[in-house]
């Protein structure tokens, strides 16, 4: 190993083992431990930091490299420092023991997504160290709260100290898989994102004893109505202009392929598929690239055993294709409910439209260049991801942003895809110096 991927190890395993477990309230996250420990990091090489912190203890951290050149372009390295929470049962190792277990760093936010904080603080650090002095500025923006939707890291950040972060190229999570064959692989980088509409369904009823069931009007019944109908919706297919890109870039037979280019027939695709673990995952990955989706993950009915409840909320997570927004999931949602529709409330929480950023740009051509580095015939493969990122809020200012790292091609796609939120997420060292390396070549190739 090089030596500043020992360094990438040891400031991810530091990383995981604070523990900014973010649960979607505002008290949770507690942000300011990693914050702390990237600017003790960071400082005594001459960087330029700042701290921010909109909500008590959940702080974003700007560092900056300033430019030579006012009017060249800018680049931002952006990573979040927040983590999802976790079922520690699930887990073969504690989730916040950064263990480092053959050849591999285990732990929540190995690759969700503190292993590419990692490599660019790192990357922001040998720079600093070497005197590098980019033409247009370099900045590092570790951030808050993007599991929960923004509010309290980059969401607040564009509309309250935009010009702390502003920059004309970002680069974010995720991307660095490789598919395609070893004499001629193909690395994706993520260029565009599903939008994000979450909604809370609030459904009524009337109060009365637990003893006393018969014809009542129980709010948790109906809401277990209103939860079934969203597990049956089945929205038309409908494919984005970077599908067939996708499509193409998967080792497939030609039957198969022409089935996922046909949105009468991909449906029946997906259903045909066998039901087992190892292909349930990549069919919902294709089902999610192919169209608006509605899961109710959250029922909350402030209740108690023996009383029915009056009031059950249900928390959505709607993720839409590019063109659906505010009116067009109201449709949906009415479309889904059927006749429940008019027995349901509808409350925004989070309304962000799909997002995608061009490729025929300077920051592309980069990547395109450093990539060849380590693998000299790859070729870069634009991908449309299913989640949402903080990029979507750099591209709604204009900026354009993208989704790279570079990781290991042992790396399977659906094997890296369950770590997301799962159990036993880990990244290997593999991929830390090889992302590591591809930022810091990107660097010096896009600022120079």
């Amino acid at each position: 190993m090089t030596g500043h991927t020992d360094e990438v190890i040891d400031l991810l395993q530091a990383l995981i083992r604070n523990g900014c477990v973010n649960d979607g309230t505002a008290e949770s996250g507690y942000e300011v431990r990693n914050a702390d420990l990237l600017q003790t990091y960071l400082e005594g090489v001459g960087l330029e930091i700042e701290r921010f912190e909109p909500t008590p203890r959940r702080i974003s951290l700007v560092a900056r490299i300033e430019g030579s050149d006012p009017k060249a372009p800018s680049l931002c390295l952006m990573g979040h420092t927040d983590v999802v929470p976790v079922s520690p049962d699930g887990w073969s190792r504690d989730p916040f023991g950064g263990e480092l277990v053959n050849g591999e760093v285990w732990g929540r936010g190995a690759v969700d997504m503190l292993n590419l904080v990692a490599s660019q603080a790192v990357t922001l650090r040998i720079l600093a160290d070497r005197g590098f002095r980019p033409r247009g500025d370099l900045v590092f923006f570790a951030v808050a709260d993007e599991e929960s939707g923004s509010a309290h890291g980059a969401r607040w950040m564009a509309d309250h100290a935009w010009d702390a972060i502003a920059a004309d190229y970002v680069l974010t999570e995720n991307g660095g898989l490789h598919s395609g064959t070893a004499e001629a692989p193909v690395i994706g980088v993520n260029v565009a994102e599903k939008g994000v509409a979450w909604r809370r369904l609030t459904v009524r009823g009337t109060p009365g004893h637990g003893s006393m069931p018969y014809r009542t009007d129980n709010a948790l019944v109906k809401a277990a109505a209103v939860i079934q109908r969203f597990a049956e919706y089945r929205p038309a297919a409908r494919f984005h202009e970077l599908w067939r890109t996708q499509v193409d870039s998967m080792d497939l037979a030609e039957e198969t392929r022409a089935q996922l280019l046909d949105e009468d027939r991909v449906d029946d695709y997906l259903e045909s598929l066998p039901r087992d673990q190892s292909v349930d995952g990549v069919a919902a990955h294709l089902h999610s690239c192919t169209h608006s989706t509605f899961s109710p993950n959250v029922v909350d009915g402030r209740g108690k055993t023996n009383v029915i409840p009056d009031r059950v909320s249900i928390d959505l997570d709607v993720r839409t294709m590019p063109g659906d927004h505010a009116e067009e999931v109201a449709i949906h949602l009415r479309e889904a409910l059927g006749d429940l529709a008019d027995e349901v409330e509808v409350e925004m929480l989070m309304d962000d439209d799909a997002s995608s950023s061009r490729v025929d740009t300077r920051l592309w051509d980069s990547l395109e260049r450093c990539v060849t580095k380590p693998f000299p015939t790859a070729r870069l493969n634009p991908q449309f991801i299913v989640g949402f990122t903080d990029a979507r809020i750099y591209r709604e200012k204009g900026s354009v942003a993208y989704g790279a790292g570079l990781l290991s091609p042992t790396i399977s796609a659906g094997e890296f895809g369950r770590r997301f939120h799962g159990h036993d997420e880990r990244i290997d060292v593999e991929s830390l110096r090889l992302t590591t390396d591809f930022y810091l070549d990107v660097c010096e190739d896009f600022l120079r």
